[in-house]
């Protein structure tokens, strides 16, 4: 008989295709037991839950906390304390803006070292792919770097050692190589031509605000590089990942390129699904990002295509950056990136399945399953038996008003202070040890780095039946 430390007694969880009342087992760090009226010992800690909805712990596959060298921007430790209080458990750290950026093995072992002890939640790394840096990218994927991340438009930033625009060539180079390593390209899909020249002509003409920046990135741009990427990856074989996209169109070319059997997976962010450029122009610069927000017609295209299926992941894109990189009145000279991984789950659930009825299965699926399946994180993603016992309990009944004070980033910014959820999280856990409760924080950071797992299969399963 299986000795259980933990029960959940009495919540409606979420499962990867139903919601059912269970009890929930935990023994050790994973999930042992799923029934109805399970019994413990007098050592089990038993947790009554009835009312409320127990979801897996999210898995957030596009941060930046910009370690190492750049701790001031975010840090593991502030960042992974946001992720806990917002029900996420693992999470995927980008290759930049660290100093230096997660391009070859000396910056991964920095990287490494940087975030030993610091982490509140499970978490594991990116590696990049920029010019010149082929040869680095089998030694990244044995110290277990999850993937590879490209920009096809200029990432930004100054110095010597900075993340770099990855060029045709190095675009096609870099997938013949990471096909052979069976791990997956993330890409930032933008064409640089195109803007690049709608900048520098907006610039040049003193149309320098928020409305002036979105139209300088219009859809066209996202559509024309994620065409382009498709073809590359269907000449190499390389599976691809298109991180934080913003247009329908741009959705539908993916799906396309996945009949026709390409390896390939999309993303977006909330931001794209809560927020539209009228923000932009009412928000500033805590809103820019890019690509840019887009209108309510895109936007509700963009929740049509998750009903749909036609969207794999859901991952915050949590860019931080200090409050004196969003001030200026040249639009765009603000650093680009929203700040909002603390509020990924409730912003979900709130205009996801309350406001449009989005299952809270499929919620489950983008939000934690797929994601984890897609970088081969064979332990996370959902409440299953033989699961780490990444769990997050909701309470329906209690809203709360999210204010400056309640953000653990280490700058205190967000497009979402001010929102009202009509839920709130009571507690978190992450293998199996609360990591957060209404009260707080846990006393200290356990999250430890998770390896990717390269010898599954790197596609992810799809929705269909879900809605």
């Amino acid at each position: 008989m299986t000795i259980l430390d933990t029960i959940i007694r009495g919540a409606r969880v979420v499962l990867r295709d139903s919601v059912e009342e269970l009890d929930i087992g935990i023994t050790g760090e994973k999930i042992s037991a799923l029934s109805s009226h399970l019994v413990g010992d007098e050592d089990t800690e038993i947790i009554e839950a009835i009312g409320l909805t127990v979801m897996p712990g999210a898995v957030d596959i596009h941060v930046h906390f910009n370690e190492p060298g750049l701790a001031s921007w975010e840090g593991f430790k502030s960042g992974s304390a946001s992720l806990a209080a917002g029900g996420i458990t693992t999470y995927v750290d980008m290759p930049l803006n660290g100093v230096p950026p997660t391009i070859r093995p000396e910056a991964w072992e920095s990287k490494m070292k940087a975030a030993d002890g610091q982490s509140y939640v499970d978490y594991t790394f990116w590696g990049g792919l920029v010019p010149g840096n082929r040869s680095e990218l089998a030694p990244l994927a044995d110290m277990g770097a999850a993937g590879f991340k490209a920009f096809m438009s200029e990432p930004g930033g100054e110095g010597e050692d900075i993340f770099a625009r990855a060029d045709d060539d190095t675009l096609l180079n870099g997938m013949y190589e990471i096909a052979k390593l069976n791990r997956v390209l993330a890409l930032h899909a933008e064409d640089e031509t195109m803007v690049a020249e709608l900048g520098s002509r907006s610039i040049a003409d003193g149309r320098i605000g928020p409305m002036d920046y979105v139209q300088s990135r219009p859809a066209e741009a996202e559509v024309q590089a994620v065409s382009r990427a498709l073809q590359y990856g269907e000449q190499t074989g390389c599976a691809l990942h298109f991180v934080h996209i913003s247009t329908r169109e741009a959705l539908d070319l993916i799906a396309e390129a996945k009949q026709r059997g390409l390896d390939v997976t999309s993303e977006t962010c909330p931001h794209y699904l809560t927020l539209t450029e009228e923000d932009v122009v009412r928000l500033g610069a805590v809103a820019k990002c890019a690509p840019p927000l887009r209108s309510i017609a895109e936007q509700n295209r963009l929740w049509d295509a998750l009903g749909a299926g036609l969207i794999d992941v859901i991952a915050s894109d949590h860019s931080p950056c200090p409050p004196s990189m969003k001030q200026s009145d040249n639009f765009f000279e603000i650093w680009g990136g929203i700040s909002g991984a603390q509020s990924t789950l409730l912003l979900m659930l709130e205009e996801g399945h309350l406001q449009r009825n989005v299952a809270l299965p499929l919620l489950g699926k983008v939000l934690a399953l797929q994601p984890a399946r897609r970088l081969g994180l064979e332990s996370k993603g959902e409440i299953a038996i033989g699961k780490d016992a990444d769990l997050v309990l909701i309470d329906w009944e209690k809203s709360a008003t999210l204010n400056t004070d309640d953000l653990h980033y280490t700058h205190k910014q967000s497009p979402y202070v001010g929102r009202t959820f009509s839920s709130s999280i009571v507690d978190v856990f992450c293998r199996g040890t609360r990591v957060y409760t209404k009260t707080g924080l846990s006393d200290e950071p356990l999250g430890r780095f998770i390896r990717a797992n390269s010898s599954v299969p790197v596609g992810v399963e799809g929705t269909e039946g879900v809605s």
